[in-house]
């Protein structure tokens, strides 16, 4: 397809969009053809929350833009079709066992609502949230256990095959392992990303792990379990009726 021909390569209909850097606060000019800019203000790259349309849908879009850039588009922060992708590997992974598949659902969701107001690298996080619990089916066929310790042992390889499969960037994918190994032992891992998903695991985790009796003891304990003001104002709204 040549460029001529292609409407998304037309400067004339591109249209720019204000997106506040996730950092600094600044307004960022962003136009619909571009993925990531650097925040005039910070100097950090700002990615917009949803990819540029014609990617999603358009049958052209990698002969269009490349299979090379398509695909870096795909994994891009922000961009549902790799969550998607992700969940399914997880899903068919899993098979029938409702129970992981609905954890690993549920604190992908947390996860996301921790970084809209905290940040963070969505790549990374989302990836994470969702694999975090997938040696599972291995430590319980090695060892007939699913201890928290062994889960971090047999996850990452499991976790590194289906990003590798889903060509993943070899520097998300080590920093998600990384994560993958030590989401049961805090302070082993102290990056904004560690934090996002250790708050949004210990959100779906927070009913079964600790007694919901007494209102001032659970606020002493989400006060010290949760690392981002983020998952302790979530924590209190939805433990404690209300935020603190």
């Amino acid at each position: 397809m040549s460029m001529g021909s292609c409407p998304g390569q037309d400067r004339r209909f591109l249209k720019a969009e204000i997106i506040k850097c996730g950092t600094c606060g600044y307004d960022v000019e962003m136009f619909s053809d571009e993925i990531n800019v650097k925040c005039p203000g910070c100097g950090k790259s700002v990615s917009r929350t949803k990819l540029p349309s014609c990617v999603d849908w358009c049958k052209y879009a990698k002969q269009c833009v490349g299979e090379k850039r398509w695909n870096e588009t795909k994994m891009t922060e922000g961009g549902a079709d790799y969550k998607d992708r992700l969940l399914s590997e997880m899903r068919d992974y899993f098979g029938q066992d409702r129970k992981r598949i609905e954890h690993a659902e549920k604190v992908t969701s947390y996860a996301e609502r921790i970084m809209e107001k905290e940040g963070g690298d969505r790549s990374v996080i989302i990836s994470a949230a969702v694999l975090h619990d997938i040696g599972i089916k291995e430590c319980e066929r090695k060892y007939n256990s699913s201890a928290g310790n062994l889960q971090e042992k047999e996850s990452p390889p499991v976790a590194r095959k289906i990003l590798e499969k889903l060509g993943v960037k070899e520097a998300v994918i080590d920093e998600v392992c990384v994560m993958i190994a030590s989401h049961h032992s805090p302070g082993e891992v102290n990056t904004l990303n560690f934090r996002v998903l250790w708050d949004a695991d210990q959100l779906v985790n927070y009913c079964d792990d600790h007694d919901n009796g007494d209102e001032g003891k659970r606020r002493e304990i989400i006060k010290e379990l949760f690392q981002t003001q983020t998952g302790r104002n979530i924590a209190e709204t939805e433990f404690c009726g209300k935020e603190g």
